[in-house]
């Protein structure tokens, strides 16, 4: 039987192939988690991309293997009356990251570059000012000592198409199918055009951006995390030899007996 392609005829990678890798990328994030918490680094990757371009299945491969208190993921929804008469990055900024801590963005104030200019979210004048302001804002966050990591991942139109149809099926799925999505589709060359203006205008040497091919999301994710990695030097922070200690026989009783009576779940498996 003929492995599965991607939207370009690509044939995917193989699944043992991918596990065998990620597993051991997962382990080396490990590493740096430990090294950044160790050196008090403060770390922001910023995750954008077209819709139903894995964005988020590339967060959950970096982050399924390593601590929340210091891989922080941060998706925020859509603002509120009161978040919309703020500074436009003042409700990012609350989440950026203290000493010892990375946190990834799963979309990010570069949504103004992306769907809300495309749909109208915001006006002319909001939109080419963000454009002429972020790369002195992002200027601002690195000469503090902040690395900033920014990842655009770019699936094309017939893988992006085949997702979309798939989400329409797959019950497990139909969450991620919004009517934004289904615009997203139909304004196809509208945000080709957001996203190479975008590109134009914030592609700095301070910051620049890191284009992700996503077709193949065992592929992108494991070249995305393989990226990252050789972004932040690091190193293996020695740990003292850990034993497991016994139980303290000091006040010894039969704690089993005393759950006795009480609800317990069903052991149905």
């Amino acid at each position: 039987m003929a492995r599965k392609a991607d939207g370009n005829g690509t044939p995917k990678m193989k699944r043992k192939t991918y596990e065998k890798e990620l597993e051991r990328l997962q382990a080396e994030l490990c590493m740096l988690q430990e090294w950044v918490k160790e050196k008090g680094l403060r770390v922001i990757i910023v995750f954008e991309g077209r819709d139903a371009a894995g964005k988020g299945g590339t967060i959950k491969a970096i982050t399924e293997r390593v601590s929340p208190r210091v891989f922080r993921v941060v998706a925020l929804p859509a603002p509120s009356d009161r978040e919309k008469s703020q500074l436009y990055i003042q409700r990012y900024i609350q989440h950026f990251p203290a000493a010892g801590e990375i946190v990834i963005f799963d979309r990010s104030w570069y949504n103004r570059a992306g769907i809300e200019h495309v749909l109208g979210f915001c006006t002319p004048e909001e939109y080419r000012r963000f454009l002429d302001r972020v790369p002195q804002a992002e200027q601002y966050i690195v000469d503090d000592g902040v690395q900033l990591i920014k990842f655009w991942l770019e699936v094309g139109n017939k893988e992006q198409k085949r997702r979309f149809e798939a989400r329409i099926e797959d019950p497990l799925r139909q969450w991620k199918l919004s009517p934004t999505d289904l615009e997203s589709r139909r304004r196809w060359y509208d945000y080709s055009r957001a996203r190479d203006r975008m590109l134009e205008a914030t592609d700095t040497a301070h910051t620049p951006w890191y284009i992700v091919r996503s077709d193949d999301k065992r592929r992108a994710r494991l070249n995305c995390i393989t990226h990252l990695l050789s972004l932040i030097p690091y190193d293996k922070v020695p740990r003292p030899k850990v034993k497991v200690p016994g139980r303290n026989p000091k006040d010894k009783y039969d704690d089993e007996a005393t759950l006795q009576g009480r609800r317990f779940v069903p052991e149905k498996y």
